[in-house]
């Protein structure tokens, strides 16, 4: 089953499919000279890490400078592997290689040099990791593939650990096809192409949910502290106890970059909060960081499908706790956490995302890409209201 998630994302500016979005806006986390200035907490409690050869195969999109920036700060040696577009003042001492993966010998500049560490960001073409596989070989201690929970092909069970049911895998002799609907079975033929590569005892596999915070210009999140923050009475999806999982860019970065440094190898669903939390937590989280006089309507969901508003793009981080869709945002991540996956509370994330989006551009934030348009949203409870006086 493919749910809508990617058909949104599709419109999103998402570079090759995958998680890493080109974000001009990044100039707003990263000074130009690629130091943070967004908010951030450095991870505490651990020891100075051995220094590793880390090779970022992406970098500049959404997660990427998060990853770069946090091995930096823990005085590792960090190579960048892109095409040189996306965000191309980010960084400029560290070193960079040039290549566009879609070309021919788009991989020609990983022919030399060794890694302890490769972390792959951006790949939904399975090709990509092919490619990196063949330009690496031999030269690479641990190569780390970001991947999806969209990789599973039925939601319909709530605690699905990483032996859920995936996807069939796209032919990778076939021509890529980018289209939504193939987003998950390419990731889980690129899975498979970089166990194929580089072997299963050095390969890490991170499934991350809905990445979220300052720097993703998809507005999957943000569309909440910004319409709480105007306050007034709300659109509120289902119900209070239906359950939502996301995670925080910083904490999936930080996590990836610590999983190369203990060489921790297999596959992991990434997303949050530990504890189950709910759509009512979520919302009532983000208004205690804000000074509204928010309040919010629940819509039961069959009624919104009754009025075409459609879950997870116009109500974001949110899909319907039951049916074909129970465990979409009820995954198991217990695995990760094991292996040391940490999640900052909901307040930081809200509070610096809503900071973060008030630096947008004004034309930005009056073209949001997801969240429900506030006439319609007038409409849909002003018809919820008349249906139950």
């Amino acid at each position: 089953m493919t749910l809508d998630r990617r058909t949104f994302l599709k419109t999103s500016a998402v570079v090759g499919g995958g998680l890493s979005l080109g974000l001009p806006a990044l100039a707003n986390a990263f000074g130009s000279d690629g130091v943070r200035v967004a908010a951030y907490r450095p991870e505490t409690g651990s020891a100075q890490p051995k220094p590793q050869r880390i090779l970022i195969l992406g970098g500049t999109g959404f997660i990427g400078p998060y990853q770069v920036q946090y091995a930096l700060d823990r005085k590792h040696q960090v190579t960048l592997f892109n095409r040189g577009q996306t965000n191309s003042n980010l960084f400029p001492g560290v070193p960079r290689l040039v290549g566009d993966r879609n070309a021919p010998d788009g991989h020609a500049a990983l022919k030399s040099g060794t890694w302890d560490v490769v972390i792959d960001n951006p790949t939904t073409n399975p090709k990509w990791v092919r490619g990196a596989g063949e330009a690496l070989k031999g030269r690479v201690g641990q190569y780390i593939f970001v991947s999806t929970i969209s990789v599973f092909s039925d939601y319909s069970k709530p605690g699905m650990d990483e032996n859920g049911p995936l996807h069939e895998p796209t032919d990778i002799n076939k021509e890529f096809d980018r289209n939504a609907q193939f987003y998950g079975p390419n990731k889980v033929r690129s899975e498979m192409e970089a166990v194929a590569q580089f072997g299963k005892d050095k390969v890490t596999i991170v499934r991350p949910g809905l990445i979220v915070g300052p720097g993703d210009l998809s507005d999957r999140f943000s569309y909440w502290p910004v319409r709480i923050d105007k306050g007034g009475e709300i659109l509120a999806p289902g119900t209070p106890n239906d359950p939502v999982q996301y995670i925080d860019a910083h904490d999936l970065s930080e996590w990836i970059v610590r999983l190369g440094e203990t060489r921790t190898t297999g596959t992991f669903n990434a997303t949050g909060p530990k504890s189950p939390t709910t759509i009512a937590e979520m919302l009532y989280g983000i208004k205690a960081v804000t000074s509204s006089d928010a309040k919010f309507t629940w819509v039961p969901a069959d009624f919104l499908a009754q009025h075409q508003v459609r879950a997870w793009s116009e109500m974001p981080v949110w899909q319907p706790g039951q049916g074909r869709t129970a465990g979409f945002m009820a995954i198991d991540c217990r695995k990760a956490y094991a292996a040391g996956l940490t999640c900052r509370p909901l307040a930081d994330t809200a509070k610096a995302t809503l900071d973060w989006y008030k630096t947008r551009p004004a034309a930005e934030q009056e073209r949001a890409r997801a969240g429900i348009a506030p006439e319609k949203e007038k409409a849909v409870l002003a018809a919820w209201h008349a249906k139950n006086g």
